[in-house]
């Protein structure tokens, strides 16, 4: 690989920054202080609301814009600013709200970047009794604005979904952690990948300037279209074969294993 070749790097947050308990290692806190100080952006890019990548950026000092819902918002932090959100059609989102409901999906809905679930409904994961987490006695109430995406939560709720939506002209996100399955309903035009791409060009970053890391299916069109695509050690074997590099899984410092591959050597050699 030839030097002098990264100025972003693009990171994924869960399966890939940060560690099965949710922290970041001490490798890979350093790994990315050595990317500032070199002058390498970093942006932090998830399927996740916008509190974490907020919270985890100021933690590391990182000031740029972070990319979340899976690319279907993109929120300048610094300024308390929106740069752009791509959400579900209303004409969809609706009918799709009113089905889970009447149903008895479990569902929720992010709107106003914050996210909302019926009340009573079942509580998959300890993030759901967060304080941007609400219940609502009726979420196609809510809907007097198209949301941001749509989260589709267990075996049954995802089954019935895509055999009632799945022809719809939206995108659907599939997620598997052990035995929970989930899926992110989106506007077909979101995606990692594509607000990527816009944020680069707007900061003037060709696409093979970029290193991208992540571990999902999400992930996958992001890490092709960057320069150099690096898949954690733990992701599924579709994602590493999508892929030219591979590294370490997340709980032993596959991300800072790549920016010292891929990065580090050319900030030394320009210092």
């Amino acid at each position: 690989m030839p030097p002098n070749t990264i100025d972003l790097v693009a990171l994924d947050l869960d399966g890939t920054l940060l560690a099965p308990d949710e922290t970041i290692s001490v490798r890979n806190r350093e790994a990315i202080k050595e990317l500032l100080r070199a002058g390498i952006r970093v942006v932090l890019v998830t399927g996740r609301g916008v509190d974490t990548p907020i919270r985890i950026s100021k933690e590391l000092g990182l000031n740029l814009p972070v990319i979340c819902c899976h690319g279907a918002l993109t929120k300048d932090f610094g300024a308390n600013k929106t740069l752009e959100t791509i959400p579900v059609p209303l004409q969809y989102a609706k009918p799709m709200v009113q089905f889970a409901e009447r149903e008895g999906l479990a569902i929720a809905v992010y709107l106003d970047e914050a996210f909302y679930r019926l009340q009573g409904s079942e509580v998959f994961m300890d993030d759901m009794r967060g304080p941007n987490w609400y219940e609502a006695p009726s979420l196609h109430e809510l809907l007097t604005q198209a949301p941001t995406f749509i989260r589709f939560m267990g075996e049954e709720a995802v089954t019935r979904m895509q055999r009632e939506f799945g022809d719809l002209p939206l995108s659907f996100r599939y997620e598997t952690w052990y035995d929970f399955v989930e899926c992110a309903v989106l506007n077909r035009e979101a995606s990692k990948r594509n607000a990527l791409a816009r944020l680069c060009a707007d900061f003037g970053v060709p696409s093979d300037r970029v290193l991208a890391i992540g571990d999902s299916r999400n992930d996958v069109p992001m890490l092709r279209w960057a320069g150099i695509g690096v898949a954690m050690g733990n992701a599924l074997p579709e994602v590493r074969q999508a892929v030219r590099y591979a590294t370490a899984p997340n709980d032993r410092d596959g991300v800072a294993l790549a920016i010292e591959r891929f990065c580090l050597p050319q900030a030394q050699k320009s210092a």
